[in-house]
């Protein structure tokens, strides 16, 4: 009985939408009205609330306690099918938002208003006086404001509500960021989940179960009034969202201004672009980015842009963006990605675009990256049981081949990789990709669509189309709810014999990684530690054909280093609020090749022909121009805006290369690069080349 003047007080509240004029009809009707005189529909209806809420509200007890006094307001709505719809609640109290949106939420679905027969929807508003006494609910404080038929216009079932950032609940794609995923993959790892972490990147409602990243972004909004504060610091740069959709543009930047001490150089990087997400119904999204960019970066990095440029042009290749200009003293390098993103059932989801994915637990992949240029590709993610399983054709270019008509020549791979949860601790996956040439007298061969894991290894292995094949092994094993260890081994071709026999032939093309995570290292919130080693034997992604090698844009599709090395990294990360840094120490074994046309070939350059290589055996890691080299990177940044992952930063990079023959396209060199930066972090910059 002590709840029954909250209660009655709970609704004073004024409708949005209900001065019902003669030609409206019907109210929103609970089962209980349907048999009421339309005349007494309205009193029906608000009775009827007032005693659901009764029966299911729960007063929390910081509200008597501190013995608050003022004002709650929530805002809702019946919509065409019935459903009560959240839009607003507004209190001092989050835990008082949350009882209220709950109460709400829990309401069953009723009969929907509707205007000359057709259903429509109607919005109200309840402000709320807290504490709430019997006193305060005056009934004469019911203000019908909007006829229902005003509703029935030129944009009819058209609203624009309040932004309750649906993008957190959509299939969208999570950005491919380091830092962003490193923020919910240590929640996915813990002993017991389901989850599927080595196919990225990952959409929202996968990550949901595990980690609420709405909530945690919004817990970092500060409370600006301003519509500049809102937009820069908490909100994205446009946000609406209707009846049956919803989409936010947001203007991206990546300004950086550095200098690279070796060469005495200024280092710049001028990117300016367009983001726009959408979602119609619950089913469907779209994602597009658009950037215009000018930079000039450190030498190595321009020297390698240069190197993997189309040959006999001025054309390069910005290593992770794509194809090129010379631009003054440095590059213009325009970039589009995007894609249409499709929830086929609850278990697959389906994608066609241009953008980057990543198969591997690791750091680095030596199955697929996102260190190569965006492309084309098609994707089905089907996850069932213990089971998920990732389909993706791609189409991918060969700038140094062109068409008669003057375009890059294309090539296409299918790629598969099924992930098995085995038990509440180990994961294994399986993975397979074919590549195949595109050629004009035979145009695309639809085998290549075949989704049956291992089936188009089969049928390129016979030499009667001209591909290649790779297959690969991985797993992950949670030692605790922290600590976690996982690996990869792809083989391109292995043979038994041949390892046997111990002559180290060059058929035994195959590499592995080894790695271990702990997160929330030493009990330190957010502190995260991660080893891990990579190895590749030389002519492991290669070919004697020079238009399947593993490469998009002349840039390796798995590692960055391309093939004959040998590495170990060990990278730090530590985020508080809004601030984060993280360190990165690689140390590596390489070899190079000592000439610009691979004659002889070593093993590295993945645009090589094998049929050039230096011997059948006797063939290790490092051979050719071998070279230790040395990486070392600092970060440290603020989040300028958690929702659109802006982020002001400064790095300190050092590299080191120790070669043993100094030749025209490898030195020792030494790198010191400073650099300050403005960024839209939404895709992984490399520069640990």
């Amino acid at each position: 009985m002590k709840f029954l003047p909250f209660v009655l007080a709970l609704f004073g509240f004024m409708a949005s939408g209900q001065n019902f004029v003669s030609k409206t009809e019907n109210y929103p009707t609970f089962p209980a009205c349907e048999t009421v005189l339309k005349s007494e529909k309205e009193t029906c209806f608000k009775e009827q609330l007032k005693s659901f809420i009764l029966s299911n509200y729960q007063e929390p007890a910081v509200i008597s306690s501190e013995n608050y006094t003022g004002l709650a307001t929530v805002i809702f709505e019946v919509d065409t099918e019935g459903e009560f719809q959240v839009l607003y609640v507004n209190s001092e109290y989050k835990v008082l938002n949350e009882e209220l949106e709950r109460v709400f939420k829990a309401l069953p679905e009723i009969s929907p208003a509707t205007y000359n027969g057709a259903p429509t929807y109607v919005q109200f508003r309840m402000p709320l006086q807290i504490p709430l006494t019997e006193s305060s609910f005056q009934k004469e404080a019911i203000q019908k404001e909007k006829p229902l038929e005003s509703y029935q216009s030129e944009y009819e079932n058209i609203q624009t509500k309040k932004f309750t950032y649906p993008q957190y609940n959509s299939g969208l794609n999570i950005p491919l960021s380091h830092e962003l995923y490193n923020r919910f993959i240590p929640h996915m790892d813990k002993i017991g989940t389901n989850a599927h972490t080595a196919s990225k990147p990952y959409s929202y409602t996968e990550i949901k179960p595990y980690y609420n990243l709405e909530e945690r972004n919004q817990d970092l909004f500060y409370d600006k009034e301003s519509w500049f504060g809102r937009k820069f610091f908490n909100e994205n740069t446009v946000q609406i969202q209707g009846e049956n959709y919803w989409f936010t543009f947001d203007i991206g930047a990546d300004l950086q201004v550095g200098r690279d001490f070796e060469g005495e150089i200024t280092t710049y990087n001028n990117t300016r672009a367009g983001i726009l997400q959408a979602g119609l119904g619950k089913k469907f999204n779209v994602y597009t980015v658009i950037y215009e960019s000018q930079g000039k970066f450190a030498g190595y990095f321009n020297d390698l842009a240069i190197d993997r440029g189309r040959a006999n042009t001025s054309q390069v290749s910005i290593p992770g963006r794509g194809i090129g200009e010379p631009y003054r003293d440095g590059f213009d390098y325009p970039v589009v990605e995007g894609y249409l993103s499709y929830d086929l059932a609850d278990f697959m989801n389906i994608q066609f675009g241009r953008g980057k994915n990543f198969i591997g637990d690791g750091y680095r992949s030596l199955f697929l990256s996102d260190t190569p240029s965006p492309h084309a590709y098609f994707k089905l993610k089907t996850n069932f049981w213990k089971f998920e399983y990732t389909n993706i054709w791609s189409s991918l270019r060969n700038p140094n081949t062109t068409t008669e008509g003057g375009a890059f020549l294309t090539k296409y791979m299918a790629t598969h990789y099924l992930s098995y949860n085995v038990t509440k601790r180990l994961n294994i996956g399986l993975f397979e990709s074919v590549l195949i040439e595109s050629e004009p007298n035979r145009g695309f061969d639809w085998n290549l669509l075949n989704p049956v894991l291992f089936y188009n290894m089969v049928e390129y292995s016979t030499g009667s189309r001209s591909g290649t094949s790779l297959i690969g092994l991985s797993y992950k094993y949670k030692w605790t709810d922290r600590i976690n260890s996982y690996g990869q081994l792809i083989i391109d071709e292995f043979s038994v014999d041949e390892v046997r026999a111990g002559n180290k032939s060059w058929t035994n093309k195959f590499g592995f990684q080894m790695g271990v995570k702990y997160a929330n290292a030493f009990n330190v919130n957010n502190l995260f530690f991660q080893l891990e080693y990579n190895q590749v034997r030389p002519y492991t992604y290669s070919h004697n054909t020079l238009t399947v090698h593993y490469t998009n844009d002349n840039q390796p599709l798995a590692h960055l280093w391309g093939a004959n090395f040998r590495e170990f990294l060990f990278i730090t990360r530590y985020k508080k609020d809004r601030f984060y840094g993280h360190a990165k120490f690689i140390f590596g074994e390489r070899g190079f090749e000592t000439n610009a046309d691979n004659n002889p070939f070593y093993g590295t350059d993945l645009l090589g022909d094998e049929r050039l290589r230096i011997a059948d055996e006797g063939i290790t890691i490092g051979q050719g121009n071998r070279a230790n080299s040395y990486y070392g990177e600092f970060e440290a940044g603020f989040i300028v805006n958690p929702t659109t992952n802006l982020k002001a930063y400064i790095s300190l990079i050092h590299r080191k290369l120790d070669v043993s023959q100094n030749t025209a396209l490898n030195s020792d060199r030494t790198t010191t690069w400073l650099n300050l930066g403005f960024r839209t972090d939404i895709f992984n910059w490399y520069y640990d080349y």
